[in-house]
């Protein structure tokens, strides 16, 4: 499609939706009337995509995730389908810019940070490599919710994402299933003296399948990613004649991770894990039988994968269909679902491993329950003998009262993988070292990735044409080719080129601030950037520290030289997460007092965007120069706003910990910011006890004015935030080891301040940094992920890299 013939479809295809010319249109009208036309230019892809599969017979993953977050999909597909030029050109035509046409699409909040998002860019990665893979989720109407700044505390707002409608997704009826909750179950034997189970009183709500094209980059692949809504089945509304027994169906599929502080809450997340978990197992069994199989050759045709613990009841789930509904026996069940299923670990973190109560379970998914119950009977009775009473014990999916997720994911899987080097020797040795001992060979290691299409080519359009230019558009398939950037690492044509974009990006994201927020950057200081959920361990308060240490300097020394600094901050806390919203709190107080401060010069200025989400990251990563990544060692998994900020030329300042130090091997020491302790220095303390955070504070005197900052009313209004924060890092001995690292963190900071002087040197470092990103691309992490987890291949026709 030329530009010609494309401003005359979009304007036939304006008129046919609304019955007057384009130009009268809002934004958000000319918006759909471009998706709908995108959407039927991948509509035949789509269904032929759907008929090779079938035809070939070719083996389909399925990635199960509670979190899908793709950000605005329309320059995506734009881009994928090599229309992304030839829209933008004949939209300025007609008078249109496509950013601000691209602003009339809703962001949909569908995950809370670094697991939704690395489902998304596999999503993209999978059909761009040519891979038979779809995604499995929820369509969540409200998702995360909308975040507001009120008094500098953060107010959570629902995000009604689907007010007017979605015109990426496609309504599928007929593939409806029911998953039942609650009642009671009896086994009665049919008349091949096979156990059947009969549910009794059980509550049936209808999953409705939402399906959204995941178009792959100029191949044709057009993959699906599934997200299921919770509806009162055909016929059964009698059964619900009030507003309240409507809500206990309509919550299920209302909130992205509702508020579990209270048993309530817990067992609506229980509900909606196996909501999509069972719609999902349903919807491939069902495909699976079109294929008119022996049941034996399941794990030849289908890969399931689970995007942490959310999903894990799908292993019970299959146990359950093949068994109760296919008539097998358990030993074939169960070796075709530990065949079938692979589970991806994601935290370090005991207490993020998922526990259910045994009663809750019991009573909401009681065949369920009858199933865990059993594989932890076996599991206990067959590994026994072989490792003796006391192991055994301990990895037990039941203990105390709860159901660990984690044990049964391990157990009822034959692959756990983690998400970054570190990471997963922590979880071999340490974090499920017993699994360890037991499952040897199921434990691997995926480094995450990122997908270049989004964060380099959409995000930063300045960067892509200077790396085209330079060294050709080979990276664009193949991000491995950046390392040919290097080459040009003491060209002063190329580093001065690459200044400049730079710097156009800090200008926009600076009128951005200035437009919505009132705050005036300097777009030459350097922009300094944390972006990523707000969480003690990832240590935004060891950040905040920095800023207060750099403001009393200033302070004590008018007129001093320092190359400015703009701090900027993106991150929601979960809404009962007291601590992190009392860091936001004493954030936000924080910029109010220094960006109203005349006398140090605009030499800080702190910013906190509000409802930080994809969109706002594709607008602030192409403008950082510095990544902060400084979570205490042994507690990031791996992180991916790391790899998304160096392949844009930002330079890092990290503690070695999660996929930064597979960052740092890379680009070289002289190329990144290392501070603070190892997960080896860490786990000595731990094991020590010798750490006192109040003899720091006592013998450290900027470390002692800082915290006393917080609590002698030099910042205005935080009077009661303050307290807390500073008896978590005195009173409670500082659990994350902020005081410890500080010292280093500061050094860090000043040799930053002296390197950023040097333009030349700094561009070089930046450079490097962008020609060292494609061994994180996510392309490279999903054919990891099908070559030795899968066991599937992309298409010959469609293969790239």
């Amino acid at each position: 499609m030329d530009v010609n013939q494309f401003k005359e479809r979009f304007k036939k295809k304006f008129e046919e939706m609304y019955a007057f010319d384009y130009k009268e249109g809002s934004k958000r009208e000319q918006f759909l009337a471009l998706g709908y036309l995108v959407k039927n230019l991948y509509s035949a892809d789509w269904r032929q995509t759907v008929k090779d599969y079938k035809d070939k017979g070719s083996k389909q993953v399925y990635y199960f995730s509670m979190e899908f977050l793709p950000g605005r999909m329309l320059k995506s597909n734009l881009l994928n389908q090599g229309l992304l030029d030839v829209v933008k050109e004949g939209l300025s035509e007609l008078g249109l810019n496509l950013d601000e046409v691209a602003d009339g699409e809703m962001d949909p909040a569908l995950g809370n940070g670094g697991l939704g998002r690395l489902a998304a860019c596999f999503m993209d990665s999978i059909a761009s490599t040519g891979l038979a893979g779809h995604g499995n989720g929820i369509r969540y109407q409200y998702g995360l919710f909308k975040q507001k700044f009120i008094d500098g505390n953060q107010i959570e707002l629902p995000e009604n994402w689907l007010r007017n409608g979605n015109v990426w997704e496609v309504r599928r009826e007929n593939k409806a299933v029911t998953v039942r909750f609650g009642g009671q179950v009896t086994l009665e034997n049919d008349d091949r003296n096979v156990a059947r189970a009969h549910y009794h009183n059980a509550m049936n709500i209808l999953a409705v399948p939402y399906d959204t094209a995941q178009v792959g980059y100029e191949n044709g692949v057009v993959n699906n990613l599934r997200l299921w809504s919770a509806e009162i089945p055909y016929g059964e509304e009698y059964l619900y004649p009030t507003d309240e027994a409507r809500d206990q169906i309509k919550q299920i599929t209302e909130y992205l991770y509702p508020d579990d502080s209270n048993y309530e809450g817990r067992l609506l997340r229980l509900k909606q894990e196996y909501f999509f978990s069972s719609a999902g197992v349903q919807s491939i069994v069902r495909y699976f039988r079109e294929l008119n199989l022996d049941w034996s050759y399941f794990p030849d045709k289908i890969a399931i994968h689970i995007n942490d613990t959310h999903p894990t009841l799908v292993i019970p789930e299959l146990m359950r269909i093949l068994m109760d509904e296919e008539g097998l026996s358990w030993d074939q069940a169960w070796e075709i679902t530990k065949k079938t299923v692979s589970y991806t670990n994601h935290t370090v973190l005991q207490e993020a491993m998922e526990r259910w109560p045994v009663d809750m379970v019991a009573q909401l998914l009681p065949r369920i329950y009858q199933i865990i119950l059993e594989i932890n009977r076996r599991h206990i009775e067959k590994k026994i003998p072989l490792y003796g009473e006391e192991l055994t014990y301990r990895i037990a999916i039941i203990a105390d009262g709860q159901i660990k997720m984690a044990n049964l994911a391990i157990i009822g899987s034959h692959s756990i993988n983690g998400v970054a080097k570190l990471h997963t020797d922590i979880l071999m040795n340490q974090t499920l070292h017993d699994f360890y001992l037991m499952y040897p060979s199921k434990f691997n290691n995926k480094t995450n990735g990122v997908t270049m299409r989004r964060w380099v080519q959409i995000s930063n359009p300045g960067l892509t044409a200077l790396l085209d230019d330079v060294i050709g558009t080979e990276w664009k398939k193949s991000p491995n080719e950046l390392v040919v950037f290097k080459a040009y690492a003491n060209d002063k044509n190329v580093l001065k080129r690459l200044d400049d974009v730079k710097l156009e990006n800090k200008k926009k994201f600076a009128k951005y601030v200035w437009n919505e927020m009132g705050i005036e950057i300097d777009p030459t200081a350097i922009f300094d950037v944390q972006i990523k959920r707000l969480h003690a361990y990832k240590r935004q308060l060891l950040n905040v520290l920095h800023i207060l240490d750099r403001y009393n300097y200033i302070k004590d020394n008018p007129g001093v030289d320092l190359p400015k600094r703009v701090f900027i901050f993106g991150a929601k806390a979960a809404p009962s997460y007291h601590y992190a919203k009392q860091i936001i709190k004493l954030i936000n107080e924080i910029a109010n007092m220094i960006n109203n401060d005349e006398s140090i010069n605009d030499l800080i200025k702190v910013v906190f965007v509000e409802n930080y989400g994809v969109s706002l990251a594709e607008l602030i990563i192409p403008a950082a120069d510095i990544s902060e990544q400084i979570s205490l060692a042994g507690k990031e998994a791996s992180g991916t706003s790391n790899m998304k900020l160096m392949a844009n030329g930002a330079l890092t300042l990290a503690t070695m910990d999660g996929a930064t130090i597979e960052i740092h091997d890379y680009v070289g020491k002289e190329n990144i910011y290392i501070f603070g302790l190892t997960n080896e220095e860490v786990q000595a303390l731990n094991e020590n006890r010798t750490y006192n955070s109040r003899q720091i504070y006592d013998s450290n005197p900027r470390i002692n004015r800082i915290l006393n900052m917080l609590i002698d009313g030099s910042i205005p209004g935080i009077e009661h935030v303050g307290q807390d924060i500073f008896d978590s890092l005195v009173k409670y001995n500082d659990e994350y080891y902020l005081l410890q690292d500080f010292d280093s963190y500061i050094e860090a900071h000043k040799q930053v301040d002296e390197d950023f002087l040097d333009r030349e040197l700094w561009n070089k470092r930046a450079l490097m940094n962008i020609a060292n990103a494609g061994p994180f691309s996510a392309d490279y992490t999903i054919l990891r992920y099908a070559d030795e987890i899968w066991k599937i291949k992309p298409e010959e026709e469609h293969v790239m890299l």
